[in-house]
């Protein structure tokens, strides 16, 4: 239970951002620039990194541009690769952490439980596993691939074999000369089937539904190279700039479903060059508009399943029975080690269940299972709060560190208007977020997100798409540039309590000073 008011103690800050990924750490650096030191970073691993920190399955790399999925305030990192893999995103990370000194903003291995809006004294008061907090502004920087979606069919629990998911990769076991069952054929099956075909005796790739895959360039890029971009007066900016207008080409074609053919031929044309099968090929071809679902990159996954020891197995799963995986359609495969490559659970926010605003209900319950937001930022009925890649706004060919970074100029100008104003308290207006997301809907309706004829996670279990951005990515920074304060109610605090000059706590505090800082 979170108590409704508490004595103030040095826990009480100008802002807590929970998550220390790349949402929680671009937050701390460009709050930190803005002049707001009393700031902490509250994250509930032993290391910040967040998703590039759990993710750590064989083949684990990143599926946009590196030099796009990177801050652009620190967009020197010499990249050994276009496509950069999990470790070196990491490395990147830290080293990012490093070099803007956010060791004495980040308290590792503190877990949020909840949090409460506390009107009378216009703060959030937070309960964490290591006790009281409370702020003036709450920025969740949790991230959307932040849940695990586990199998869930009869006899999982009693499989005769080690069974992870790849979120929570198991590197205690040794595939080497195993027979590995893989269910799922997103994103994270596309990256680890080619990873660790060579050392599996077998490999049965079990796939629900057929995904559109494009050839990935994932070139090396020589030392060479990255020295030429940093002699080279603007090369880095130039380059940024063209992978964002080769994204963005794929944006527009999903805005317009039928421009996506184009895209649909190339994908073809690369399954046919890879797979000779023409029975593969078959079960391999989707019967959906490419883009409707995440689009995946990959110049090994076909390669991996025509190789003889590889099968691909078109079916769900529907039960495990001792060391066997049972298909739909009958299917029975022997395995001695299960690997859930079945995704996340991207519309449940961590903290929704216990997150009360200003009526006392929680973000959940406002929610209603519908996620929702002004701008994909703010929500009404709990002030002061932001949400970082929240919902409506990313889609098939964003990096989400361009729409990362709008939200963040977003929150700057937010906290300056409510500096300048005297103010306590932001709360979007009910009004407001229904006529954004009643525009969002309606401009999602002819989009191939929802008009592709495929299912995915991009909508609820009633059908809602609360994921996708349906406009160009240059109108979302647009409208992100500046802080609309019309849409918004802002309120002077009942009990004036003012913010603590020394908050900001002091560097070997318990802070994740040395987190940030070792591998």
């Amino acid at each position: 239970m979170i108590p409704a008011q508490r004595a103030r103690t040095d826990r009480d800050l100008r802002a807590v951002v929970v998550g220390a990924g790349f949402s929680g750490i671009g937050a701390a650096v460009r709050l930190r620039e803005a002049g707001f030191n009393d700031v902490l970073v509250l994250e509930k691993g032993t290391q910040l990194g967040g998703t590039w920190r759990e993710n750590t399955y064989p083949g684990c790399a990143c599926d946009v541009p590196s030099t796009l999925y990177s801050y652009s305030f620190t967009p020197d990192a010499a990249w050994s690769r276009v496509f950069a893999g999990q470790r070196e995103i990491l490395a990147y990370l830290r080293a990012t952490a490093q070099r803007y000194q956010l060791g004495d903003m980040l308290r590792c291995g503190v877990q949020v439980l909840g949090a409460r809006w506390d009107g009378a004294a216009g703060r959030w008061l937070l309960e964490t596993s290591d006790g009281p907090y409370s702020a003036a502004v709450l920025v969740l920087a949790t991230g959307p691939w932040h849940v695990p979606r586990h199998l869930e069919v009869p006899g999982i629990e009693d499989f005769n074999g080690p069974v992870f998911h790849t979120a929570r990769w198991d590197h205690r076991v040794d595939l080497a000369g195993r027979r590995v069952a893989v269910v799922g054929s997103g994103a994270s099956a596309v990256q680890v089937v080619p990873a660790i075909e060579a050392q599996a005796a077998a490999v049965g790739l079990f796939q629900r539904t057929a995904q559109w895959v494009l050839p990935k360039p994932d070139l090396l890029l020589p030392a060479a190279f990255n020295r030429l971009l940093d002699r080279v007066p603007g090369a880095r900016g130039a380059l940024r700039a063209g992978q964002y207008a080769l994204q963005e080409g794929f944006g527009y074609a999903f805005r317009h479903p039928q421009g996506a053919r184009l895209l649909e031929a190339g994908a073809r044309a690369h399954l046919r060059l890879a797979v000779r099968d023409r029975q593969l090929r078959r079960q391999l071809t989707p019967d959906y508009r490419l883009g409707c679902k995440r689009l995946l990159t990959s110049s090994t996954f076909y390669r991996a399943l025509s190789q003889p020891h590889v099968r691909l197995h078109p079916t769900a799963v529907t039960a495990v029975r001792g060391n066997e995986v049972v298909g739909a359609d009958g299917t029975t495969v022997h395995a001695d080690v299960l690997i859930e490559a079945t995704g996340f659970r991207v519309g449940e926010l961590p903290l929704a269940k216990t997150l009360y605003g200003t009526n006392g209900r929680t973000l959940d319950e406002a929610w209603g299972g519908e996620p929702q937001a002004y701008m994909g930022t703010t929500v009404s009925g709990f002030p002061n709060l932001f949400l970082l890649l929240g919902p409506n706004l990313l889609g098939g060919s964003t990096s989400a560190i361009t729409v990362l970074e709008a939200q963040l100029t977003y929150l700057i100008a937010a906290l300056a208007h409510l500096d300048q104003g005297g103010h306590c308290a932001l709360d979007v207006r009910s009004a407001a977020q229904a006529e954004h997301n009643t525009a969002v809907q309606d401009a999602l309706a002819t989009t191939v997100y929802n008009t592709g004829g495929c299912t995915s996670y991009y909508f609820t279990s009633t059908g809602r798409n609360t994921f996708a951005w349906p406009w160009s990515t240059g109108r979302l920074v647009r409208r992100l540039s500046r802080f609309d304060a019309d849409a918004y109610t802002s309120d002077a605090p009942a009990r004036p309590l003012p913010l603590p000059s020394q908050a900001r706590p002091q560097p070997g505090d318990r802070t994740g000073a040395a987190n940030a800082e070792q591998p």
